[in-house]
């Protein structure tokens, strides 16, 4: 965003002042967090309007692929600061080796970001390592390491299309909105990789995951070019490219586990930024006194394409499709109400909360958040933390003990005697090199347990602080550590929040009630996913750029009017 453009939206965004925002102990609950939706702060709609914004270009610097669809391909993409190459590396891939599991060794395809100038030597250096994945070897011009499996039925089926000169049946699209799937991304120094301080520094990108959202986005490209090249390759004479349309209707696809999930306790300042800038970017539209007419249609048009959206999302899963449901119900209930005169936006949420479920709440915040553009940009501008934690040791311990009160009293409210609030513990396995979750006293592991038990954490220290008279509470935080060490990160924890109001989850990750797929579900939101299929409480699959524009489309005037992405029932004769 030009400094004239943040300057005005900006501007517009402090005319209206915001409501109070919304309490953390109703927004930082489990329940509520895994029931969050992409909205236009989501990471990939950033991006994806920064490039508009800023004329990035994608050029298919070269494409030497078999007729396999094997061999390499790279594309330049150029932004004003400065070139990045993308290098797609497809191989051939044996069924007995397809796997999503992160301790895989082979994929159909790998890729990698650079800054490094492109030529013969940067390709044959990243041919030697990118397939290899965290066993290569890369340098800090490298910003971004990635690997993806086809949806082989998809694939085939599309492919198979097009070769005999038909466009697929756009229906097929729904079962699987993508060609491909990654199954990691990776940046942040990994293997050797530029860290976020070097990336930062070379003025591309500046803020978190927009590098990683980028491969994201020309991986999708790369299976849009691997899939009309197969097609033309297996019948030359016939073969069709892909209407672009359908084209917009794949993705990315990306199954996500465990692995992600302790990211939200580990990095509650990021956290924080992330949901209090979707909540100050809703309580300025919920600030909005009169809507004019042409934010009214804009809301009716949304609506109508978010219940479409929503009558196209499939999912194998019983608790998702009860709540789908109940979200196709009530969104069309609510579409044929009226709007009030006064106040309509903070009509809405309150109606919702008060009479709809969660999942059809947060959907509709999504929707108002998507109609005040020239409110809720600029804040994507603070989504990035530098995550510091600093000790006060001069603090008392009973300064610390009312900030434990003060800031946790949704962890001392629960009883950590209490069957089931110590059902489960988190643990990192030595075997699938993951994140993963255990039952206690069940499964072997709980003598590894990791530090995302916060709620308990927090209990444990207020007891012990609690159980001080006024001298003990007299001493100091220093003095405290000295002799008890093992509290040192959960004091640093609790005094360097003490300004954050989303950074902490307010419920218990240990107790028998919590739901994993709850905080997958959240991260995945803020990074932009759509249609979550759940395969289990512990993992599910998502689409990420689904309704994207094209690469040849970022000038277009629609590139950021994307939202809920519909597959067209039908396309008209030239697309059958």
């Amino acid at each position: 965003m030009s400094d004239q453009a943040q300057a005005a939206t900006a501007a517009a965004a402090d005319s209206i002042p915001a409501l109070a925002l919304r309490p953390a102990a109703e927004v930082m609950r489990l329940a509520r967090l895994g029931s969050f939706h992409a909205t236009r702060l989501s990471f990939v709609r950033t991006l994806i309007r920064r490039m508009a914004r800023e004329h990035w270009t994608i050029d298919r610097a070269r494409f030497e692929l078999d007729d396999d669809g094997f061999g390499v391909a790279v594309y330049t993409v150029t932004t004003p600061a400065g070139p990045l190459n993308f290098l797609a590396f497809s191989n051939y891939l044996d069924p007995e080796d397809r796997t999503d599991l992160v301790i895989a060794t082979r994929w159909d395809a790998a890729f990698s970001l650079t800054r490094e100038a492109l030529g013969d030597a940067l390709i044959e250096r990243l041919r030697g390592n990118t397939p290899r994945q965290e066993a290569g070897r890369f340098g800090p011009d490298d910003l971004v390491l990635s690997r993806a499996n086809k949806s082989v039925r998809m694939f085939e089926s599309v492919a198979g299309a097009l070769a005999t000169g038909r466009q697929p049946d756009p229906s097929a699209i729904l079962d699987a909105g993508y060609l491909m799937r990654t199954t990691a991304v990776y940046g942040n120094g990994k293997g050797g990789m530029a860290d976020w301080a070097r990336v930062r520094q070379s003025g591309i990108f500046t803020l978190p995951y927009q590098a990683e959202m980028l491969v994201v986005y020309l991986a999708r490209h790369f299976s849009l070019d691997l899939l009309n090249h197969v097609a033309k390759c297996r019948n030359p004479r016939r073969a069709v490219a892909l209407d672009r349309r359908l084209a917009r209707c794949f993705g990315v696809g990306n199954a996500t586990g465990l692995g992600m999930a302790p990211f939200l306790a580990n990095h509650p300042k990021l956290l924080d930024r992330w949901i209090g800038a979707r909540e100050l970017a809703l309580a300025r539209v919920r600030a909005v006194r009169a809507a004019t007419p042409v934010k009214r249609a804009r809301y009716a048009a949304l609506l109508d394409r978010a219940l479409a959206h929503v009558r196209q999302w499939r999912t194998a899963d019983t608790r998702q499709a009860e709540r789908i449901r109940l979200l196709d119900t009530e969104l069309a209930d609510f579409r044929a109400r009226d709007l009030p005169a006064r106040d309509p936006w903070d009509w809405v949420v309150r109606r919702a909360d008060r009479y709809l479920s969660l999942e059809t709440a947060e959907l509709l915040n999504s929707v108002l958040i998507e109609l005040y553009p020239e409110l809720v940009d600029e804040l994507e501008n603070s989504t990035g933390d530098d995550e510091r934690e600093e000790l006060a040791p001069h603090m008392t311990l009973g300064a610390l003990k009312s900030m434990v009160e003060r800031d946790y009293g949704w962890a001392l409210a629960i009883d950590f005697s209490a069957a089931g609030a110590e059902h489960f513990f988190w643990y990192w396995s030595a075997e699938k090199l993951e994140p993963r979750i255990g039952v206690r006293n069940r499964e072997p592991g709980a003598d590894k347990e990791m530090r995302v038990d916060i709620a308990r954490q927090v209990w444990r220290l207020h007891r012990t602080l609690a159980e001080l008279d006024e001298a003990g509470l007299a001493r100091s935080v220093a003095e405290f550590l000295v002799a008890a060490p093992h509290w040192r990160w959960i004091v640093r924890r609790i005094q360097s929040l003490s300004e954050r109001r989303y950074a902490e989850i307010h419920d218990n990750t240990l107790s028998s009630d919590c739901l994993p797929i709850d905080l997958l579900r959240c991260k995945l939101s803020i990074f932009g996913a759509t249609k979550f299929d759940p395969k289990s409480d512990r993992w599910t699959r998502i689409t990420l750029c689904q309704g994207a524009p094209l690469a040849d489309e970022l000038d277009s005037g629609d590139a950021d009017d994307w939202c809920f992405p519909v597959i067209p029932d039908a396309l008209d004769g030239a697309a059958r």
